[in-house]
């Protein structure tokens, strides 16, 4: 007899190869139609794509590694806090991380830096140097992983490495008063800038839980650019404010990190607006407790 964690596995796996196969559709077509752009003498748009990491524990240094490598030979590194347009015909991707924690600075920014690739660390401000201490709602890692300390943070070399704002304690920011999600938005900004004594102009919405008021909220805050994990194309627009990044992990099979690079996962917005239509018990969100 089956038992309730390998059938949740195997209907996890299942959803994985869906998504990937769709993806590969997406990316085929898109190759294909750019293709034929340059036969006729026409360079396709540039495109860019954001990755969005949580933890990258020492068993996954190697992983993330090579997927660094893929990076470099199939985009070229950009920082998050990319202002200029991009010229046509090239693809861009950006590395950020989520929730600052001790095994990312230990495992994954060296790896940065031997390859010189800019990245973003989106940091709850209140509760570096301990762990966790929100709900786990879809996040990829032990809740015993520690939070790096602010030493840590102000060692990171601030040419390579930018440093963002994720609250100040990992809320679930819609369940909030609005004098309360003000708190944790423009609270988590200036504690991070006395903190690290460099402007804090980007945020990630923990969770990716945004709603068109948060973003309201975050401009009053003084952000320059926030970030969700809707995994769209990013800088399509001139001036844009809310970006969109594809969720990885160092754990992704080689094809569904290559996918991801691509932009080939760009659809999966697009079927969550479709299915949250039609099948509206299906979204849950999490318990207003996960604060």
């Amino acid at each position: 007899m089956q038992t309730h964690s390998t059938k949740a596995h195997k209907r996890d796996t299942l959803k994985r190869l869906t998504k990937l196969s769709v993806s590969l559709l997406v990316f085929s077509c898109t190759s294909a139609a750019n293709a034929i752009r340059r036969l006729v003498g026409k360079n396709p748009a540039a495109t860019c794509v954001i990755l969005g990491y949580h933890a990258v524990p020492p068993e996954s240094r190697g992983p993330f590694a090579r997927q660094m490598d893929v990076l470099l030979r199939y985009a070229i590194p950009v920082a998050a806090n990319q202002q200029e347009p991009f010229p046509s015909g090239r693809h861009y991707a950006a590395v950020t991380f989520d929730d600052g924690l001790l095994c990312v600075v230990e495992n994954a920014i060296p790896e940065l830096v031997q390859r010189k690739i800019p990245a973003t660390l989106f940091i709850v401000a209140d509760l570096l140097g301990s762990k966790p201490k929100w709900t786990m709602f879809g996040e990829d890692y032990d809740a015993q992983e520690p939070i790096a300390e602010t030493s840590h943070l102000r060692n990171l070399p601030p040419d390579l490495i930018t440093i963002g704002s994720h609250t100040l304690s990992h809320p679930w920011l819609p369940a909030l008063t609005e004098a309360e999600a003000r708190a944790e938005l423009a609270g988590s900004r200036d504690r991070l800038e006395i903190l690290m004594s460099r402007e804090i102009s980007l945020f990630s919405f923990p969770y990716g839980a945004a709603t068109a008021r948060l973003v309201d909220l975050c401009r009053e805050a003084g952000y320059a650019r926030v970030f969700t994990i809707l995994p769209t194309l990013a800088f399509a627009e001139p001036n844009e404010y809310v970006t969109g990044r594809v969720v990885v992990d160092p754990t992704d099979w080689p094809l569904e990190f290559h996918l991801k690079l691509r932009g080939a996962y760009r659809w999966l917005p697009r079927a969550f607006k479709w299915k949250r239509k039609f099948f509206p018990a299906s979204f849950v969100p999490p318990p207003s407790e996960a604060s």
